[in-house]
């Protein structure tokens, strides 16, 4: 177990988890007019269950992506739903500031006791 991970616990690998994944999502809807993109996701329960069980972020979220099934497949082979991918990077983006938060806390905390207060 590294030092980070017993200072901050699943927090830290979850936040590069979800770093990881704003970044696949922010690729697939740059890629939302290219003809012949697979959009691809991390399932991030499976990520963290993976990292829970001793594998490293980035190890976890290579193991847990898969492509995205489209729901309306597109004529020229492209993947991406504009609007699945906007709400899906919406929602991670805020799941990211929450568990960002959490460990500013946890960091503000540390340093008072090391202060004395």
């Amino acid at each position: 177990m590294a030092n980070g991970e017993s200072l901050f616990g699943i927090h830290g690998t979850a936040l590069t988890l979800r770093s990881q994944r704003l970044n696949l999502l922010a690729s697939n809807i740059a890629n939302a007019a290219t003809p012949g993109y697979r959009a691809r996701d991390i399932d991030f329960d499976r990520a963290m269950s993976l990292a829970s069980r001793g594998y490293s972020a980035d190890r976890a979220a290579g193991e847990a992506v898969a492509w995205r099934v489209p729901i309306t497949p597109s004529i020229d082979g492209n993947t991406v739903e504009l609007s699945t991918e906007q709400t899906l990077f919406a929602e991670n983006a805020m799941q990211y500031r929450t568990t960002l938060a959490f460990l500013e806390g946890r960091i503000s905390t540390i340093r008072r006791a090391l202060k004395g207060e």
